[in-house]
């Protein structure tokens, strides 16, 4: 997790998954686990605040590459976030740990395919200023796999599944075909993952004698997660685990919930 250069932290994150279905590695280890802190990335890209990323039409080369370099960044700090699944959280059955471990070396398959149609562009990954969302709230749930499988997977790569159709038809639009098939592989493998991070929600929750749709809408407000852009992505989500009360209220607006 501390690896800053990508090539390097997608190797060694395919590393991990063969060696913990080799039984290779010791998850239950008793030292302490340090403070979560920044994970290691490269100087570039520069960060800003979500909202100071610009905006860029894909119709010219910048904008088509900028797009690619969204899409590159969340996928760079998804590697990190499922590794620190695998490091942070103790005293779990040995799967959560594989399951994460398979999560990491997807991810770092994902970057590797989009790193590559950037640099078939002309272009390369740090070339684009990019936002920390993802990792910063990585960081609010550090303390509580509860709620870091509700906010991380359930809600933030959960909009990722609403956000692809749309990025698919502007590449449609521009000829795109290799990003497209690129595309396809990561919609297929995030559904996955968002039902990995599904499954262990309501298990803790099923621990913990909570309601899973009611705990999860509470953790949303607790720490002011983003609510889903409309529209939702229903066949994809429902693949994930959402059933259609939660996609219901999760469909209308935040202030007509409240």
């Amino acid at each position: 997790m501390r690896e800053c250069n990508p090539a390097r932290k997608c190797a060694l994150a395919e590393r991990l998954r063969a060696n913990a279905h080799a039984g290779c590695l010791a998850f239950d280890g008793d030292e302490p686990v340090e403070p979560i802190g920044e994970a290691g990335r490269p100087p570039r890209p520069v960060l800003v605040v979500p909202g100071a990323v610009p905006r860029r039409r894909p119709a010219t080369r910048e904008g088509h590459a900028a797009l690619l370099h969204a899409i590159a960044h969340i996928e760079f700090n998804a590697i990190n976030l499922a590794l620190d699944c695998v490091y942070r959280f103790r005293g779990l059955a040995q799967d959560f740990y594989v399951g994460w471990a398979d999560v990491a070396a997807e991810e770092a398959s994902h970057f590797g395919l989009l790193r590559a149609r950037l640099q078939a562009l002309g272009y390369d990954y740090g070339d684009f200023p990019a936002h920390n969302g993802l990792w910063e709230m990585t960081v609010k749930t550090a303390d509580d796999p509860l709620a870091r499988m509700a906010l991380v997977p359930r809600v933030l790569e959960a909009r990722g599944l609403d956000a692809t159709p749309p990025i698919m038809r502007k590449l449609q639009a521009i000829g795109d075909a290799e990003t497209l098939a690129v595309l396809d592989i990561i919609l297929r493998d995030e559904i996955g993952h968002v039902a990995l991070g599904d499954r262990w929600f309501r298990h803790f929750c099923a621990q913990r004698g909570l309601a899973p749709e009611a705990n999860y809408l509470a953790l949303i407000d607790r720490f002011d997660a983003p609510w889903p852009r409309p529209p939702l992505n229903l066949p994809a989500r429902r693949q994930a685990g959402f059933g259609e009360e939660e996609l219901e209220v999760l469909a209308a607006s935040r202030a007509t919930r409240k």
